[in-house]
Order: structure tokens, then C-alpha cells, then sequence
């Protein structure tokens, strides 16, 4: 299980990236492990504001459909269009070509509660 350092996580298996006062957003791993081959991604809140924990799109696989949480507040500022062509590479670079949002941080106060590296890995089991 690939679970970079110098990330943050969410409970709900989710990473964030932050780039000056952008954070760019995807599913972990482990994530897809569980998931299985994903086969479609939808974000329709793209230029919306969301609140930490709102749900910001649906990630469908062969077995199952979910709902992707932010990791903080802020505007959706754009959804990697690549993964509705290709939404395997969510599978395939989770953390590279896979991203799936950008967002504008309203409350960088919230990266605080979010976990590190070593914390995710205890949750997730590795």
C-alpha cells in the first residue's frame, strides 16, 4: 500500500496536496484497492463552494458507487477532466495522474485536523 509522506488524509480515504492556496484532492491507494476497477467518476460541484466533509462528486467502480468527501472548505476550482476518459487512472496513479479536484482553501486552520502520513497508515492497516 502506497501512502506518500508529505500528504494529508482523511478518515474517509481521501488525500490532499497543498500548493500554495490551492490543495489538489484524490482517493488514496488504498482507496481503489477496495474499490476495485473504477469506471466512472462524477463531480458536478465544480466552481461551487463546499464545507469540510461535504460531498464533492461520486466515484463508481464494477461493484459499488461512493460518495468523495473534501478534505476542507473551500471552491471547487477544477476536476481533472482526464479521469472521464480514462477513469482507470485512478486506479493506476492515485496520486499523480489520478487527482480528481482542485480547491481553493477558505480555512487553512483545517489541514490541522487532518491526518499524516503515519496516522493514515495505522487506519488503514499498514
Amino acid at each position: 500500500m502506497n501512502i506518500p509522506e508529505g500528504l494529508k488524509y482523511t478518515k474517509e480515504h481521501e488525500w490532499i496536496k497543498i500548493e500554495g492556496n490551492l490543495g489538489i484532492v484524490g482517493l488514496t491507494d488504498y482507496a481503489q484497492g477496495e474499490l476495485g476497477d473504477i469506471i466512472y467518476v462524477d463531480v458536478t460541484t465544480e466552481g461551487n463552494t463546499v464545507a469540510k466533509g461535504d460531498t464533492f462528486g461520486t466515484i463508481e467502480a464494477v461493484k459499488t458507487v461512493s460518495d468523495m468527501y473534501a478534505p476542507v472548505s473551500g471552491k471547487i476550482a477544477e476536476f481533472n477532466s482526464a479521469v472521464n476518459d480514462n477513469p482507470a487512472c485512478v486506479n493506476q496513479d492515485p496520486y499523480g495522474a489520478g487527482w480528481l479536484i482542485k480547491i481553493e482553501l477558505s480555512n487553512t486552520a483545517e489541514l490541522e485536523s487532518l491526518l499524516s502520513a503515519d496516522d493514515y497508515k495505522k487506519l488503514a492497516g499498514g
